[in-house]
């Protein structure tokens, strides 16, 4: 007789134990966790990229309209064709519409706005009568010290600045506007442009944190 064989038994299927998917799922959760910070970190880098790329714009933008404002300037009968007193800084020039043959008021000035101070422009509409030319004149010096509502219509705000310093440039130096006879405010003048300087230097101490920082000093030569 043949001895008889056992019949094989079939492997038992095993499952998890409580404490491998409880170790499972810790993992999962680390893994999860890390690809948030991960994504999050990145979100927050192309947030900071955009918003320095934007400070560096505005202030390409400002320093372009700079450059503008002074190519464009002329001297009126009536106004000196650029003025610095220390806070505003006042120029007529042509108006850059080519339908238009009047003349703007713009100025420049560094006021607190919201507790931080900011680089501001201000421009009239374009004006061809004598005393209206005056007015916007005199608006645009108020309009530095104390602005109204109506006034703050007509400024941009440029970007966040600490301070700011106008030189000019006349018989081969560079002087303080304040300490010549460039200073003054809405004198008449004959019609030439004598009061216009060779050059024009704008330095500006741009805040900390910013994308472009510290001190930044930029030349306009009169064309």
């Amino acid at each position: 007789m043949k001895p008889r064989t056992r019949p094989r038994s079939r492997p038992r299927s095993r499952g998890f134990t409580l404490v491998e998917l409880l170790v499972a799922l810790t993992m999962m959760a680390l893994l999860a966790l890390m690809s948030w910070r991960g994504l999050d970190g990145m979100v927050r880098t192309r947030v900071q990229t955009e918003a320095r790329a934007d400070e560096v714009l505005a202030l390409q933008v400002g320093l372009s309209q700079w450059a503008a404002d002074l190519d464009a300037i002329v001297q009126t009968p009536q106004l000196n064709a650029l003025d610095w007193n220390g806070s505003v800084l006042r120029l007529t020039r042509r108006s850059s519409a080519a339908a238009t043959d009047g003349v703007l008021v713009v100025a420049w000035t560094r006021r607190v706005v919201d507790g931080r101070g900011q680089w501001l422009r201000w421009q009239s509409p374009p004006l061809t009568g004598r005393g209206s030319l005056s007015d916007a004149w005199q608006q645009a010096s108020i309009w530095a010290q104390n602005a109204g509502e109506e006034q703050r219509r007509l400024e941009v705000a440029v970007v966040p600045l600490d301070e700011w310093q106008i030189f000019y440039f006349r018989a081969d130096a560079w002087t303080n506007p304040l300490s010549s006879d460039a200073a003054g405010g809405a004198t008449v003048n004959p019609g030439n442009n004598s009061n216009i300087p060779d050059g024009v230097r704008l330095i500006l101490q741009l805040p900390a944190g910013q994308a472009l920082a510290g001190k930044l000093t930029r030349d306009w030569v009169r064309p």
